[in-house]
C-alpha cells in the first residue's frame, strides 16, 4: 500500500474514532456459498446455494462506495467458482479497483487458479504441513503448490486457521510462506467453533504456545500480516465486540461484524484477528495504529 492510500484509509480510521456512528471502513461481500471442498473446519460452505448476480454485486459495490468502505473482500464459498453472464471474479475486482476502493481482497481455497493480479492481496487457505492440511481440507495441498507456479503477482498471502490440530506448525507454514515467489505474507486466524466443529478447539495452553509462536516469528523478521496487540487481546479476550465497522454481507442480508454474531454465544469464542485489530484500531489503541502503519505499508 503506498502512502496516497494508507492516508485514505487512515482519515476513515480516524473518523470512526472521533464519530461512534461513522460507517463501516470494511466490508465483505459473501458472493457465494458454494464450495468444492468439504473441510472439517467450516460450518458456512453450501448450506442455502446462494449466488450473488452481477448486476446485485455491482449495486452493493456502489452502495459500499458511497458509504464509505475502504477496503473491500471478496469471498465464499469458494470465490473462484463464482461467474455471472461471463462475469468472473477478476471482473469484480478490477471494477472495485476503478470504483477507489483502497484496498480489493480475494479469499480462496487455492484449489483453482488462483491468478488474481487486480487484486491487492489474494488470502490463500493453507492449514499446516502437507499431510495436516490434506487431512483437514482433502488431499489439496499439491494442487495449491501447482497453482501457485502460475501466479504472474506476488499478491498471495497465506491464510491459516489455526486450530487443535496444526497449531504445531505455524512455524513451518511461515517458513514455507517466506520461501514461495508469489507469497508475500501469512495471516493467521483461530478457530471460531461454529456447530459442528467445537473438536478443533484449542484450550488455553495451546492458545497461548500459537500466540507466543506467531509473535516470535513477528519478532524474528517474517512476513506476518497480523497485529502483535491484536494477538495480545486475543488471548486476553478484552476487545470490543461486535466490531460495528466491519460488515458482512450475504444474499440480500447485512451482519455486523461477521455471520457468527446471530448464535448466542459465539461471539464470546471468536477467533478472527481482523475483528480484534480492527476494534482496537478504530478505538485509537496506539500500539495497534503503530502497528498497523508499519505491517500495512509493508505487506498490503
Amino acid at each position: 500500500m503506498n502512502a496516497l492510500k494508507f492516508a485514505s484509509l487512515a482519515l476513515s480510521g480516524l473518523k470512526a474514532i472521533l464519530i461512534p456512528s461513522a460507517p463501516p471502513v470494511l466490508a465483505t461481500i459473501i458472493l457465494t456459498d458454494q464450495c468444492n471442498l468439504s473441510c472439517q473446519h467450516c460450518a458456512v460452505a453450501n448450506q442455502a446455494n446462494t449466488f450473488a448476480t452481477y448486476s446485485e454485486t455491482l449495486a452493493l459495490m456502489k452502495k459500499l462506495k458511497e458509504e464509505g468502505v475502504k477496503i473491500l473482500f471478496f469471498c465464499g464459498g469458494e470465490v473462484l467458482l463464482w461467474q455471472d453472464g461471463g462475469k468472473t471474479i477478476q471482473d469484480l475486482v478490477r471494477i472495485a479497483k476503478e470504483m477507489g476502493f483502497v484496498l480489493v481482497c480475494v479469499v480462496t481455497n487455492g484449489t483453482i487458479a488462483v491468478d488474481v493480479p487486480e487484486a491487492d492481496s489474494v488470502f490463500l487457505s493453507i492449514d499446516g504441513s502437507a499431510r495436516t492440511h490434506d487431512l483437514i481440507r482433502g488431499e489439496t495441498f499439491s494442487t495449491i503448490m501447482e497453482n501457485l507456479q502460475g501466479v504472474s503477482t506476488d499478491n498471495v498471502v497465506f491464510y491459516m486457521a489455526v486450530n487443535n490440530l496444526n497449531y504445531n506448525e505455524i512455524s513451518e507454514v511461515t517458513e514455507l510462506a517466506s520461501k514461495l515467489k508469489p507469497v508475500k505474507a501469512i495471516s493467521f486466524n483461530f478457530h471460531t467453533p461454529y456447530s459442528g466443529t467445537e473438536g478443533l478447539s484449542l484450550n488455553r495452553e495451546q492458545k497461548e504456545q500459537a500466540v507466543a509462536t506467531i509473535k516470535k516469528l513477528i519478532k524474528s523478521g517474517y512476513p506476518v500480516f497480523n497485529l502483535p496487540v491484536g494477538l495480545d487481546r486475543y488471548l486476553l479476550g478484552n476487545w470490543e465486540r461486535p466490531c460495528r465497522q466491519c460488515v458482512v454481507y450475504e444474499a440480500g442480508r447485512e451482519f455486523i461484524c461477521g455471520r457468527c454474531i446471530e448464535i448466542p454465544g459465539l461471539c464470546e469464542e471468536c477467533g478472527y484477528l481482523f475483528a480484534v485489530e480492527f476494534s482496537l484500531l478504530l478505538k485509537g489503541n496506539p500500539r495497534a495504529i503503530w502497528q498497523m502503519l508499519r505491517v500495512y505499508l509493508k505487506y498490503s
